[in-house]
This record gives structure tokens, C-alpha cells and sequence, in this order.
């Protein structure tokens, strides 16, 4: 079972009800180590002064803030710790708005927020009430000596708890090259009809379990058949892309009527059963005992 990373309460109004906070996500990036052609060690990396190369030990290493001057100001490791904020053990939730308000942007890292035996009932109670109502809970927390917003919101029964980003965090659309260029543009209405119906075209019930990291599949592929001693992998070539100016329009009526054969195509079209694919890791399991 996996453990639990934070344990407090969850506290509005008058109620408190003791959770368990467990991260809902297991990253699966793959890592590599930089090592020595040579010899084929470890390169390990040193801390170094960044005008004569001397090692500098980690004692002797303290925290500076570049100033706008190229300047930096030392502060110790105990004026950082007393502006720690209060290492409470609530997540208080001061407020409840429509799940529908909060713009995706916000979120950051997803937990699950899971009760222990005595306080079962509350829990569920809460997380129905909320669910009945569409209301999500806006909280605040700390962790590990860093204060955080958080979204509590409603799954299935289940409490989860999304950090959230602070407002001054999110990078202004006036910084971003390219968005000038939207000025003056202007769509026809027959273009935006054939957009729109492309969209409808193409549209389905979203179902996660069915995108899947290609590039980390082909990673842990080529991975396994160097371990098993193949030498000569040569990667498939990219195709480059093309600067070809095509027509909008006609695009747009290409693209909706292969929408349209793709659907046909479909075997939930025919009602016929789809075939199951063997997962990823099955293959590479077989992969490996014939290796």
C-alpha cells in the first residue's frame, strides 16, 4: 500500500475531519545517468567557486538572492526558518466555488485525500454533500515548511486535493511571442462552420486509458534490446515538416470527410468487437524470456 505523505484534517466551519494525504500520480520518466566513455563510471558533479574552480565544502555553502545588480544578498538558513509558517496540521478551506470557475491553468499536483476508520462517515458525508452541490473547497495548507492553495473537490465518493498555483505565478499572454499576430484576423463564417463541424466529427467521451506515452514505450524498447546485447539500432528517420501553404477551407473539407470514413471504418460502427491489445509490459516481458 502506498503511503501516506501528509496526515492533518480537513477543517470548515466548525468540523474537522482527520486525512491522509497520498500522491495520485506515479510519474514514469525515464532517467539516465551520465557516465564516462571510457571507463563507463558514474560522473559525479562537484560544487565549485565560480572563479577559481575550487571545490567549496557544503558547510561552508550558503543561500544568496541575485539582485537586479548582479549583487547577491546572504540569507542564513535560521532567518529562512523564522518566517517558516505555522506547521499546522489542518487544511482549513475558507471558501466553496463552482468547479466550472476555476480555470485548468490553476492546478498543479493531484493527491488523494483518504480517511482513516473512525471518521469514515463525516468523510463520506462531506465528499456526497459536495458532489450533490458542485461545489469544490478552497483551501489552504502547509507541507513540508511551504504554505500551499489547494482545490478540494469531489470523485466518486472520494475526496481529492489539487495544489494550486498563486495568481502571480502565471506567466502574462502579453509575454508570449506570436500572440500579436491574432490582431486584425478575422474568420469567415463559412470557415468557422466547417471548423466547428470538424470538431463535432472528431468528438468523443474522453477515456484516459487510451493514450499512452509512445516515446517513453520506445525508450524502455530500445533500452531493452541494447541490454540484450543488440548493438546496431539505428533510429528511425523524422520527417521533416512541411512550409507548404495549404488552403484552409479545403483542408478543413478534407479533413471533415475523413472524419466521417474514419467513423465508418470504426468497429463500434459495425457493432463488430475490438480486438484487445497485449499491454506494453506483457511484450516486454516476452521480449525479455526469449531474449
Amino acid at each position: 500500500m502506498a503511503r501516506a505523505i501528509w496526515s492533518g484534517s480537513i477543517s470548515f466551519g466548525l468540523v474537522s475531519i482527520p486525512v491522509k494525504l497520498h500522491s495520485a500520480v506515479r510519474r514514469k520518466n525515464v532517467r539516465f545517468n551520465q557516465l564516462d566513455r571510457a571507463s563507463g563510471q558514474r560522473v559525479r558533479q562537484k560544487r565549485v567557486a565560480g572563479d577559481d574552480g575550487r571545490e567549496v565544502p557544503y558547510d561552508d555553502i550558503v543561500k544568496g538572492y541575485e539582485l537586479p545588480s548582479g549583487e547577491y544578498v546572504i540569507v542564513t538558513d535560521e532567518e529562512m526558518a523564522a518566517l517558516d509558517p505555522e506547521a499546522v496540521r489542518t487544511i482549513d478551506i475558507s471558501e466553496f466555488v463552482d468547479l466550472a470557475e476555476i480555470d485548468p491553468i490553476f492546478y498543479d499536483s493531484p493527491y488523494f485525500l483518504a480517511p482513516d476508520a473512525t471518521t469514515a462517515k463525516p468523510y463520506r458525508l462531506l465528499a456526497e454533500a459536495m458532489e450533490q452541490s458542485q461545489k469544490v473547497g478552497i483551501a489552504r495548507f502547509v507541507m513540508r515548511t511551504k504554505q500551499y492553495l489547494a482545490a478540494v473537490r469531489p470523485q466518486s465518493g472520494r475526496l481529492l486535493l489539487s495544489t494550486m498555483v498563486y495568481a502571480d505565478e502565471l506567466v502574462d499572454p502579453a509575454e508570449v511571442d506570436g500572440f500579436a499576430y491574432l490582431d486584425g484576423v478575422d474568420v469567415s463564417k463559412k470557415e468557422l462552420d466547417m471548423a466547428v463541424q470538424l470538431i463535432e466529427s472528431l468528438s468523443e467521451d474522453f477515456t484516459p486509458e487510451k493514450h499512452s506515452d509512445d516515446y517513453r514505450t520506445a525508450v524502455l524498447e530500445l533500452i531493452e534490446r541494447k541490454a540484450a546485447g543488440e548493438t546496431e539500432v539505428v533510429p528511425a528517420p523524422v520527417e521533416a515538416g512541411s512550409d507548404t501553404v495549404v488552403d484552409l477551407m479545403a483542408a478543413l473539407e478534407a479533413s471533415v470527410a475523413e472524419a466521417k470514413k474514419a467513423r465508418k471504418r470504426h468497429p463500434a460502427a459495425t457493432g463488430k468487437p475490438t480486438a484487445k491489445k497485449q499491454p506494453a509490459k506483457k511484450k516486454a516481458a516476452a521480449k525479455r524470456k526469449s531474449a
